[in-house]
C-alpha cells in the first residue's frame, strides 16, 4: 500500500500540472520531505494525508491504492465481478483461490475484448497460444505433481518439457503478438480507447481487477529487484532526492 500511495501521490501532481515545490507549499510541508512521499522514501501520517485527498480532490481510498474510483468506492473480494460462465461456483477449500481465479479471468476477458475491437486475428491468436503455454505449463506440473499424475496424458514429451519446449513457444508467440500488433499499426488499423477513464467507464468492474493484476505483477517485480540488487536500488533513491 505504501508503493500504492507514493505512485498515486505523484501521478496526481503531474495530472494536477504542478511542480513539487508548488505542491509541497500548497500542502504545508518541505520540497525535500514531498519528494520523499512521492519516492516512497519515507511515510506520511494521517493529517498529509488528508490534505493531500482536500488538494486532489480524492478519496483516501483512492490515494493508498484500495479503490480504481476517486471517490472511493471499493469492490470486496465476494463481490468481485466473474466473467466466466461459472461464476456462481465456488472452488471449495479456498477463499483465495476464488478471488485469484476471478482476477484473471476478468482480467483477460477485458483483454480479449480489446483485441475483438482491434479486429486482428493474428493478434488474438497470438494471445491465445501465449495463455494456452502458460495453463499448459501450470496444470502439467500440478497434475504430474498429484499421486494420480501419468505422464502419457501429455504428447510433449517429459524430456522435451522439462527443457522448455513450452517455453520456448511461449515466447515465441509472444514474438507473433507484437508482430501482430506492429503490423496492425503499421497498416494504420485503429486502437480501442485505452486510457485510464476510459477503461474504468467502459469496464467499470473487470478493469478493477486488471488494475489489482497489474499493479501486483509490477509490485512483486519491484521487490525481487531490490532483493537482488539492493544496492542499485539505494542509488536510484538517492539520485532522485
Amino acid at each position: 500500500m505504501k508503493k500504492d500511495f507514493a505512485r498515486t501521490l505523484a501521478l496526481l501532481r503531474q495530472e494536477k500540472g504542478v511542480s513539487q515545490r508548488e505542491a509541497a507549499g500548497a500542502l504545508g510541508i518541505s520540497q525535500a520531505l514531498l519528494s520523499h512521499y512521492e519516492n516512497g522514501v519515507r511515510e506520511p501520517g494521517l493529517q498529509f494525508v488528508r490534505k493531500a485527498c482536500d488538494y486532489y480532490h480524492v478519496s483516501a481510498d483512492f490515494m493508498l491504492g484500495r479503490s480504481l474510483d476517486r471517490d472511493g468506492v471499493t469492490i470486496r473480494a465476494e463481490e468481485l465481478y466473474d466473467a466466466s460462465e461459472d461464476k456462481d461456483r465456488t472452488l471449495r477449500g479456498s477463499v483465495m483461490a476464488t478471488l485469484q481465479k476471478k482476477l484473471l479471468v476478468n482480467s483477460v476477458s477485458l483483454l480479449f475484448d480489446l483485441l475483438g475491437k482491434l479486429g486482428s486475428r493474428e493478434a488474438v491468436m497470438a494471445a491465445a497460444d501465449y495463455l494456452g503455454a502458460g495453463v499448459y505449463t501450470l496444470f502439467r506440473t500440478l497434475y504430474l505433481a498429484s499421486p494420480d499424475g501419468r505422464e502419457d496424458m501429455f504428447n510433449v514429451p517429459t524430456g522435451h518439457f522439462h527443457a522448455g519446449v513450452v517455453t520456448a513457444d511461449l515466447i515465441c508467440s509472444e514474438a507473433e503478438y507484437s508482430d501482430a500488433l506492429a503490423a496492425h499499426t503499421k497498416g494504420k488499423g485503429t486502437y480501442p480507447p485505452m486510457g485510464h477513464e476510459a477503461l474504468a467507464a467502459g469496464y467499470p468492474s473487470a478493469y478493477q481487477s486488471l488494475y489489482q493484476v497489474v499493479h501486483g505483477v509490477g509490485d512483486r517485480i519491484e521487490r525481487q529487484m531490490e532483493s537482488r540488487h539492493p544496492k542499485e536500488k539505494s542509488k536510484e533513491k538517492s539520485k532522485k532526492k
